[in-house]
């Protein structure tokens, strides 16, 4: 290749990279709502572990700038996002509720349009997997019904989306069946 040719390729390179490197990383940190009472069945608090672990999410995230807190309507996701959010001095953003697949789009909408940012987006043990899949990361099983401690940080960037799997606040209770017989719609 002629060195004139070689160093056209090279400008040209240098300068489709140089916008992708110059993009900060997303910063995506995914939990499922800490420890819930058992009643009122429809839309149950946190326990006082689910409290704790709470303010163990806010204590985990501390350092990591955030930018954006995210929850789904329900009162247990609330009361797990709610410490995040006054510990950063932000208002919640409720997501939709309704089917999964708006949910999810408005999950990935959420994300793009905070480029850059640290985002705490708290589900449930269904949704997780799905906002995960949705920004680019790798396939993951539903979380059971007694597994609460998961934290799941994506971060996101020119060069693709990777996942750090992480646990915090107490550990999960002891499970009260196996997984499988949870059925789909546990959350």
């Amino acid at each position: 290749m002629a060195p004139m040719l070689r160093l056209v390729l090279l400008l040209v390179a240098a300068t489709i990279a140089a916008p992708l490197a110059a993009q900060p990383a997303t910063t995506v940190i995914v939990v499922r709502h800490a420890d819930k009472a058992t009643q009122p069945a429809s839309d149950p608090p946190l326990t006082e572990v689910g409290t704790a672990r709470a303010s163990a999410l806010a204590a985990a995230v501390a350092d990591a700038r955030v930018t954006v807190v995210a929850h789904t309507p329900t009162l247990r996701t609330q009361e797990t996002a709610r410490p995040v959010a006054q510990r950063f001095g932000l208002a919640p953003t409720v997501l939709p509720a309704g089917p999964a697949a708006a949910q999810t789009a408005a999950v990935v909408a959420l994300v793009r349009a905070n480029p850059g940012g640290t985002l705490v987006i708290v589900g449930h043990s269904n949704t997780v997997r799905r906002w995960i899949a949705a920004l680019g990361g790798p396939a993951r099983p539903d979380l059971c019904d007694h597994e609460y401690d998961d934290l799941f940080t994506l971060v996101i960037d020119a060069a693709g989306t990777r996942l750090v799997h992480a646990r915090y606040g107490p550990p999960n209770p002891a499970p009260s069946a196996p997984c499988e017989a949870m059925g789909p719609g546990r959350r």
